[in-house]
């Protein structure tokens, strides 16, 4: 049985096109036409530059999100993650330079990771309400290392330090190159690895999964980490753009980031979804804000549409998965 039961669960995922692609990818080409036909603005390359630039952060958010949710977990602690690390990042950066800064600056988003997925498997508290308890303790942590102040980078360090906010190839800046490799990475983890296929192992049938020989509590532990990872470097980008960190920064944003990832057509039951399809949700909901604001719409109503797409896509994916059990 337990044979079986492993071949199941580990079996390579079919790599063909289903009719989530066609949602999004028709979506998000439905809104590049409209907008394409009502402004003169939209396609111009300056515009595409912003674009891309307003994606980076909920897009390095949506990326390690899209991990952990199709490995059946949610993080709600990567935002204050984000927080510490930039503040971490700064602090060290002043002591240590820049490069050395950012990197340990990911350090810290990976032990922060580390830990809150540790407590949530030892503990066995739902995911969603776990990383949300966790999330308010590195909110304090952050209040408690700057004493509620902004620290800033020295004015010697800052145009090294700015090096993600500002033009780097083709005019793109380096933190959309970042979410580029980031997104590519995460992409190919997912897709064409075993870590990968035991993420949608354990994200489908958790005790499948575990009878699998799958160390299941590793799995979610990893995406996690993985998860704390990308938060960091969100931070880090958001401090090289203001020059500065502070305990409040990112507030909100993984919730934003999780919509990206529904929107994208992941599967919020776990063990279905993929990286490139969150992609193609961060780029939407970044689409219909430069619309809102090229067409100079009212944005309260930007809200209302950002969470009518995400019931659609809820209700697309609870039709689909009955649609799939029945069949």
């Amino acid at each position: 049985m337990t044979t079986v039961t492993s071949d199941i669960a580990l079996r390579p995922r079919r790599r063909g096109i289903d009719l989530k692609d066609f949602g999004i990818l028709g979506g998000l080409l439905a809104i590049i036409v409209y907008l394409s036909l009502s402004t003169t603005t939209f396609l111009t390359g300056q515009n595409i530059v912003n674009l891309l630039d307003q994606a980076v952060v909920i897009g390095l958010l949506a990326v390690g999100a899209t991990l952990c949710i199709v490995s059946g977990v949610f993080d709600l602690s990567s935002s204050a993650t984000l927080a510490v690390s930039a503040i971490a990042g700064v602090f060290l950066t002043t002591h240590l330079g820049v490069p050395l800064g950012f990197v340990l600056a990911l350090g810290v988003g990976a032990v922060l990771g580390t830990i809150t997925g540790t407590l949530i498997v030892l503990t066995r508290v739902n995911s969603f309400i776990g990383s949300l308890a966790i999330s308010i303790i590195y909110r304090g942590l952050a209040i408690v290392l700057t004493g509620g102040m902004i620290l800033s980078v020295p004015s010697d360090q800052l145009e090294a330090f700015r090096f993600w906010a500002l033009p780097a190839v083709g005019g793109l800046s380096g933190g959309t190159i970042l979410f580029a490799v980031a997104a590519v990475v995460l992409g190919f983890v997912l897709w064409g690895t075993t870590f990968g296929r035991r993420i949608y192992a354990v994200g489908g049938n958790e005790e499948a999964a575990r009878l699998s020989g799958v160390r299941t509590p590793l799995i979610h532990i990893s995406v996690f980490a993985i998860n704390g990872v990308c938060a960091a470097a969100a931070g880090m980008v958001l401090a090289s753009r203001a020059g500065s960190a502070q305990p409040s920064m990112g507030s909100g944003m993984e919730l934003t980031a999780i919509a990206a990832v529904v929107i994208g057509g992941t599967s919020i039951l776990g063990g279905a979804g993929a990286v490139w399809r969150t992609v193609v949700g961060v780029i939407i909901l970044t689409v219909i804000g430069n619309g809102f604001n090229l067409l100079r719409w009212d944005t309260t109503y930007q809200q209302v549409v950002t969470g009518v797409l995400i019931l659609v896509a809820v209700a697309a994916d609870a039709w689909l998965s009955r649609r799939s059990r029945r069949s």
